[in-house]
């Protein structure tokens, strides 16, 4: 029993924090990857991702940042957005690879960000996010 419990421990340790951010068309509901362990992960090998969920990558600033989609199972909305939370580029419907691809060869998003939100594929249009739209990120803890 006391392996169990500490098993739980662990895992409540490590699993990301969920905010609510309002996109123009819709209530976003989003896992926090804050720390780098959590960035690293971040939504590998989830084979579904409900409508209005994702997660929201954190950083300790504004600087240039890339993703990929190793062991991610679905396609994503990759939304990057600037420290105010001006949204500054979306790279929609960003496909799966496959896994026996070598990771020098997995094509790379890149843009300038403080944060990141991946989303279902679509997603991003049909939630009015585009760039230069602004979202409220307030309620989104600091990168750790």
């Amino acid at each position: 029993m006391r392996s169990a419990l500490a098993a739980f421990a662990a895992l409540l340790a490590v699993a990301p924090a969920a905010v609510t951010v309002r996109a123009p068309r819709a209530d976003l509901q989003l896992e926090v990857a804050q720390t780098a362990a959590q960035r690293e992960r971040g939504l590998m090998n989830r084979s579904s991702l409900p409508r209005h969920t994702g997660m929201i990558f954190v950083f300790g600033g504004d600087a240039p940042v890339d993703f990929w989609m190793k062991d991610t199972l679905v396609p994503l909305d990759m939304v990057f957005i600037a420290g105010d939370g001006t949204v500054r580029r979306v790279f929609a419907n960003v496909r799966v690879v496959p896994a026996s691809l070598a990771d020098d060869s997995i094509p790379r998003e890149s843009a300038s960000a403080k944060y990141v939100i991946e989303l279902p594929a679509g997603e991003a249009a049909r939630d009015g996010i585009a760039a230069g739209v602004k979202l409220d990120l307030s309620s989104v803890p600091a990168a750790q």
